[in-house]
């Protein structure tokens, strides 16, 4: 889907089925409905592990969701990986156009700046995909909630892991904002833990990237054992791809691929990307309740692979809706923070991620799987790509509450 930010803007906001309603009527209506707004790539480096798979999730949410005596609207919008595009739709949104939910963010520059301005609007931030831990730290906020991974428990289970299997010298090629160096931080963090060294690093302009040789070959000069990719979509495809011609496993250098989607892994192909290892916690033939909401949601979203970031548009919306239906729509639509209290108090489940539950700081808490990538020949069909190799259970996977540093919670 390429289109113009300008496009995407109008798709979005259109309210054809309001045009002809009298005034009071249209101003009821807006009062009993509840504004999605999904704010994420839409043209870019990350529009395959968000984008419209995502959308469609949102949209099988609100569908599971209806007739319960209220609307709900989603509309999008492509934040074009820019702090300042993601921060202007934002306002716009809940200054003039009622949103009461953003979801999503994208880059975690994006979802920093949307943050704030939600917090400040009172609003509700259900973040999806941005990875930066930061926000059930040092920029947490009562009207975050923080779903799907972080820096932090992605940090402790693919670096973890390839710490532990000899890994023990690291050099980075990371993302040049704060996705990247959130992701290298945590990662050294847990390197250095297990004895392990850092040799060095290499920042990559974002967005715009695509020729990595030259990184790559900083890299081998440091001569680690492992180059750490602290990237993401198609910067981690391109990447890989390069690395594998220069022949960097003949070398005896692993890769770490810190974040990967099964999207990423259906571009790279089982010939490259057989081996790998990642972390999600979302695969769609992890179990039967996985693959029915995989077989749900499968005829809207075409040939596409589902990652952890579709998945998790989907569950955070259906909470959201479950609570906000507890609450009353206008109580949900006047107090973020309290929407958002009231969330953390409500257990959490769906069929995406099972039974779960939101944090004091926000984060959302369920397990994390870290999957090896499969050789073609143990592959049975399409998108099944993945091998489990071990489960974190939800209070492990994350970072311990008491070393985040958010300050509501301490007060």
């Amino acid at each position: 889907m390429t289109t113009s930010r300008r496009g995407l803007l109008q798709a979005a906001t259109a309210t054809a089925a309001l045009g002809g309603l009298p005034f009071r009527s249209a101003r009821a209506q807006a009062a009993n409905t509840l504004k999605i707004a999904l704010l994420c790539d839409f043209s870019g480096t990350y529009r395959d592990v968000t984008g419209p798979t995502e959308l469609a999730c949102i949209r099988q949410a609100a569908a599971e969701f209806g007739n319960r005596g209220f609307n709900v609207e989603v509309i999008f919008a492509d934040n074009q990986n820019r702090p300042d595009v993601g921060a202007n739709v934002t306002r716009q949104w809940i200054d003039r156009e009622g949103v009461d939910v953003v979801v999503d963010g994208g880059a975690s520059s994006v979802a920093l700046a949307v943050n704030d301005i939600v917090r400040e609007k009172n609003k509700v931030f259900l973040n999806t995909s941005s990875a930066t831990s930061d926000l059930t730290g040092s920029k947490c906020s009562p009207n975050t909630v923080h779903w799907t991974y972080d820096t932090w428990m992605l940090a402790k289970s693919t670096g973890g892991a390839t710490v532990r299997s000899g890994g023990d010298s690291w050099y980075f090629i990371t993302a040049d904002y704060a996705f990247g160096h959130a992701l290298e931080r945590d990662t050294s963090t847990f390197v250095k833990a297990a004895g392990g060294s850092i040799l060095g690093g290499a920042r990559t302009p974002f967005p715009g990237t695509s020729d990595f040789s030259s990184f790559l070959v900083q890299a081998m000069a440091a001569k680690p054992k492992v180059i750490g990719l602290a990237n993401a979509g198609s910067d981690t495809v391109n990447c890989i791809k390069q690395a594998a011609e220069f022949g960097l496993s003949r070398r005896g250098i692993k890769l770490a691929s810190l974040l990967m989607f099964l999207p990423d892994v259906h571009a790279l192909g089982l010939a490259t990307a057989q081996g790998l290892i990642c972390t999600e916690t979302f695969y769609w033939d992890l179990n039967d309740r996985t693959r029915a909401f995989s077989a749900r949601v499968r005829p809207n979203i075409g040939n596409n692979a589902l990652c952890m970031n579709h998945a998790g548009g989907y569950a955070a919306v259906l909470h959201y809706l479950k609570v906000a239906a507890e609450m009353g729509v206008a109580a949900a639509k006047a107090n973020g923070a309290e929407t958002v209290a009231r969330m953390k108090a409500t257990p959490c489940d769906d069929d995406c991620f099972g039974p779960g539950s939101i944090r004091a700081d926000g984060r959302k808490l369920h397990p994390a799987y870290l999957f090896e990538v499969k050789k073609p020949e143990e592959s049975r069909g399409a998108f099944d790509y993945y091998k489990l190799l071990q489960t974190t259970e939800s209070e492990q996977a994350f970072r311990p509450l008491a070393e985040g540093g958010c300050a509501f919670v301490r007060s």
